[in-house]
């Protein structure tokens, strides 16, 4: 009944003890770099290794998120964290780019890999492709519906994590550009500023056009358990104890709950989770009915329990007439009128009717001290109640151990143990084993004995094990047996004898790094133009016609698969695809993974990497290669500089995205909006639905065009855009990435 996994966010060291506390059977959490949530705390790499040990002790796993895009010049910092990570040994790293992917399976081959939600697998053709990957577990896509998920089900041996609780995006995941757009703050590299969440105008009226609610999947439980889904995660790494507490029991209280009886916990489960600041909650994407109504115009972007609005501001803090109970230690946000996200803090001083108190009441006036600037105006929402301290908890964790490889030898004579670093350090001992009557000795029986390392300082790494066949071994002298080996090695060897730092790895790393060249480019000016049907031609002789698959005509040389093709629409997608390599067509444009394995079966086609699906590094690009790319389209939110790096490395021919509208935004969402829309600082926008894929996009305004970079194709996309557009915007690439 429980087989199912509980994975819990884990923003901070604390939070990650919260979750072991309440019943959680692993947690996902990053370090300060390249991981989705680069704007909350997170973790230094003392105290992951820490979390990993007491975890591992505890019988619990722990997943480490390694899941932005690189840019080229990020690469040497990037592998120097990955081999970090190699030697914390976390359970699995969560990965979203493909040069990511290719560097682990490459240099640290032992390193179990997650795709991260980031990467956009939605249906069963993307999940073979994961395969071919080397990942052992697919985050799928959030959008996916509880149908298509139990139909992706059947067709994949791969695990499957679906998130059950938390907040929503309100793009297909991966395929977000709004933040980065105004701003550069990238989605896709964890700074997400979340725009989504703002109030926007349109010539129908205003409100929250794009903030979807929360999902609270509690009384899917039973279904997701029943379709065999391995992992059911909780959003909410930004949050705090309190919240991962409560999100951690009540999901727990269900999965110890038979199915017969489950309908009676759920109560309790509301009353458990409502104990937290969220938004209204939602069954998110899983049905067609929650998609229709998941975004409601007239809900506040800001999550948590509205108590007030800020009626002064002063140097020293704000004062707010209080609609509900808030004590010392409570979390609130001040959210401003346009829906940004506001300043957030805990209650550490104030004043109820001008004198020091410890607790307000509703219909008090409260003045909160702080040091931040607060909105005029803004709305106050409590997040949080009085956080647990953890602080003695964190300062009795133990130190991380080195973990040992062993190689262990068994026949009916003798038994050898050695150390798998330095094969000469072993420890063996003669034996005179019968043969079994019945259970006989086994390899796996072996090695789950040898995980005990009875140590402080050692922890069982990786065990292979030989054993000779129809050996009886009495578990009691198998059990001694380990008793002895690993006293023999804690004697024989040091940590720093077999500790690896990656030093190696690093240093093989670097001088292929240093071998790679770019492809030779001959500078040829050569336009790709994604047009409408009956859209405008391409500019020169040099160019070719692009459209998508379901529209083309005798005119085009390449067609362009859609970004999202739900599981029950594959076929329809596989009869396009014929009809076009039938026409003669051989050039095809991947926007999504699973495209790989639809064309798999078609030789001497051209394949291009394209827009929304991010080649962004060198490493990315190689792996492209592999996946049968002969073209690549750099990743449409990179800055000059890093485009020009990545072309010195690629060993691809590489686009550029030099004129067009890119969607910034992609759903499944019934959106409350249509057409032109801006927001509060009047940045302006496009919202368009397309009944044909049953999706809708936010387009800019302005028209994205760059200058032309050597070394580079040009790909032009006349989709939502016009040669001689008025008004144009660079995107990131005159200014720097962060």
């Amino acid at each position: 009944m429980n087989k199912t996994e509980l994975l819990a966010p884990a923003g901070t060291p604390s939070a990650a003890l919260a979750a072991l506390d309440a019943g959680a059977d692993a947690i996902y959490a990053g370090l300060s770099r390249f991981n989705a949530r680069e704007r909350g705390e997170n973790f230094t790499p003392d105290a992951m290794g820490k979390i990993i040990e007491h975890f591992h002790r505890h019988g619990k796993k722990v997943y480490v998120t390694f899941n932005t895009l690189l840019k080229e010049q990020e690469l040497a910092a990037a592998f120097e964290q990955l081999a970090l990570l190699n030697s914390l040994q976390p359970d699995a790293l969560l990965v979203q780019d493909l040069g990511v992917i290719r560097m682990a399976r490459t240099y640290f081959p032992k390193l179990n890999l997650h795709s991260s939600t980031q990467m956009g697998f939605h249906n069963s053709a993307g999940l073979a492709v994961a395969e071919k990957l080397g990942v052992s577990r697919v985050v799928l896509e959030r959008q996916v519906t509880m149908e298509e998920l139990a139909a992706i089900k059947k067709k994949t041996s791969l695990e499957l994590e679906v998130f059950i609780h938390g907040a929503l995006c309100c793009s297909l995941s991966g395929a977000c550009y709004f933040s980065s757009y105004l701003g550069g703050y990238s989605g896709n590299r964890g700074k997400c500023k979340q725009p989504c969440r703002r109030r926007y105008f349109s010539n129908k009226g205003n409100g929250f056009f794009f903030s979807p609610q929360d999902l609270c999947a509690i009384e899917l439980i039973p279904e997701l358990r029943r379709i065999g889904v391995a992992s059911l995660k909780i959003e909410g790494r930004l949050r705090q104890t309190d919240y991962v507490t409560a999100a951690v029991s009540a999901y727990r209280m269900l999965l110890d709950t038979p199915d017969e009886e489950f309908a009676k916990a759920i109560p309790e489960a509301r009353r458990i989770l409502s104990g937290v600041g969220g938004r209204r909650w939602s069954h998110g994407f899983y049905s067609a009915d929650s998609t229709k109504t998941l975004i409601r115009p007239d809900a506040l972007g800001s999550a948590g329990k509205l108590c007030g609005n800020v009626e002064a501001v002063a140097e020293n803090g704000f004062g707010f007439t209080a609609s509900t109970r808030l004590f010392i230690g409570d979390r609130i946000r001040i959210q401003p009128e346009n829906g940004d996200e506001g300043p957030a803090l805990t209650m550490t001083k104030f004043f109820v009717e001008n004198m020091p108190a410890t607790r307000v009441s509703p219909g008090q006036r409260v003045f909160v001290c702080c040091d931040k600037a607060v909105p005029a105006r803004g709305q106050v929402f409590k997040l949080g109640g009085n956080l647990a301290d953890y602080s003695k908890a964190l300062a009795a964790l133990p130190e991380r151990r080195t973990p040992l490889d062993l190689d262990i030898s068994l026949n009916a004579n003798e038994i050898k143990v050695a150390s798998a670093v330095l094969p000469n350090v072993m420890w063996k001992k003669e034996l005179s084993l019968s043969a079994a009557k019945s259970r006989a000795a086994s390899a796996e029986q072996i090695k789950e004995e040898f995980k005990a390392a009875d140590s402080d300082i050692w922890c069982a790494g990786t065990i292979d094990a030989t054993v000779a066949e129809g050996l009886f071994l009495p578990a009691s002298e198998l059990k001694q047996l380990r008793r002895e080996a690993w006293e023999f090695f804690k004697k024989e060897l040091i940590p720093a004898m077999v500790a690896d730092n990656g030093s190696a790895e690093m240093e093989k790393f670097r001088r292929e790094y240093d071998k790679l060249e770019g492809l030779p480019f001959a500078d040829v000016r050569v336009e790709t133009a994604a047009l409408r049907p009956k859209g405008e031609e391409p500019a020169n002789r040099k160019s070719f016609r692009s459209a998508s698959v379901f529209e083309f005509d005798s005119l085009a040389r390449e067609v362009s698969l859609p970004e999202f093709m739900p599981e029950g629409k594959l076929d329809v997608l596989k009869k396009a695809i014929k009809r076009a390599v039938d026409s003669g067509i051989r050039r095809f444009r991947v926007t999504s993974l699973y495209g790989v394995e639809l064309l798999k079966e078609y030789a001497d086609l051209t394949v291009t990497f394209s827009v929304p699906l991010p080649i962004a590094n060198s490493q990315a690009v190689l792996m492209a290669k592999e996946l049968g790319a002969s073209r690549a389209l750099a990743h449409i939110e990179l800055d000059r500089e890093s485009y020009v790096a990545l072309r010195g490395k690629s060993v691809l021919e590489l686009e550029l995205y030099r004129l067009g509208r890119p969607a910034l935004l992609v759903t499944r969402a019934a959106l409350p909006a249509e057409g032109d829309v801006r927001d509060a600082r009047y940045n302006e926008f496009v919202v368009r639905f397309d009944p044909k894929s049953n999706l809708s996009r936010i387009y800019p305004k302005k028209v994205h065009s760059i200058p032309r970079l050597p070394g580079f194709h040009d790909f032009f996309d006349l989709t939502m855009a016009h040669w001689r557009a008025d008004e144009t915007d660079t995107f990131n690439f005159d200014r720097e990435l962060p």
